[in-house]
């Protein structure tokens, strides 16, 4: 525990997360076609109002799999080659699982900063992700609707370019709104966090360090001088003698 609170902000931040990510994920596994039954009805009702023309009902029960009864008909080798009406069904978590994802920040979040208040935020994350989440499962709904016909856009009775669209629709719902909605959400709830607490780190871990100030170099003492005494009357110093020529002998 002493190792973790010494670890930088960034640093318990991305392990927390990435903790409560595994960890929350395998919990919501064993709930999700519950918490996701939500999503499941707003799909039902987007998919009977924008596509009546293929679906004629699509069955949402709290816990159970999401069931499309279409009105495309098709003639194969297992129906006897008689025409037979599609039928679809499909987990309504099968694209939820950027909840874990927006819980696991919620949770970091709260553990680098103790604050009250969160509860709520993550009721108005959890409201807010289910329009991604529906979006996400119509599209894949509508994508095996595709696949089952073979792409036929004369089965559809549709232009080309409204098949290519779903086609889009469902690269978008099923790579990027998963894993972007919940990022997204968790931003914009904990904008505060994100500027006061993950942003003053990331720019104190760009700052550079400080450089100690070298001492002053130190003029050098010079060396005391012994003084000399004076000479007396009628002597000579040795430093002058050291200079006086010799005498000569006569």
């Amino acid at each position: 525990m002493r190792l973790f609170t010494r670890l930088p902000p960034l640093w318990r931040f991305a392990f927390t997360a990435f903790l409560g990510v595994i960890l929350i994920t395998l919990a919501w596994l064993q709930v999700a076609r519950w918490v996701a039954y939500p999503a499941a009805l707003m799909a039902k009702a987007g998919l009977e109002q924008a596509a009546p023309q293929w679906v004629r009902v699509v069955h949402a029960e709290p816990g159970q799999a999401v069931v499309l009864d279409s009105s495309v008909a098709i003639a194969t080798a297992q129906t006897g080659w008689r025409q037979a009406e599609i039928t679809l069904d499909a987990e309504p978590g099968r694209y939820a699982y950027g909840l874990p994802i927006f819980l696991a920040l919620m949770l970091a979040a709260q553990v680098l900063q103790r604050k009250r208040g969160r509860g709520w935020r993550v009721l108005a994350g959890y409201a807010l992700l289910q329009p991604a989440q529906a979006f996400s499962l119509a599209m894949h709904l509508l994508m095996q609707l595709l696949l089952a016909t073979g792409l036929d856009a004369r089965v559809l009775k549709v232009e080309q370019g409204q098949m290519e669209a779903i086609i889009y629709g469902y690269q978008l719902g099923a790579l990027v709104v998963p894993t972007l909605a919940p990022v997204l959400v968790w931003l914009w709830l904990e904008r505060h966090f994100v500027n006061d607490v993950l942003v003053s780190a990331w720019r104190a871990s760009l700052a550079p360090a400080p450089v100690a100030a070298a001492p002053a170099p130190q003029a050098p003492v010079a060396a005391p001088v012994a003084a000399q005494p004076a000479p007396q009357r009628g002597e000579i110093s040795s430093s002058a003698a050291a200079v006086l020529p010799s005498r000569r002998r006569r």
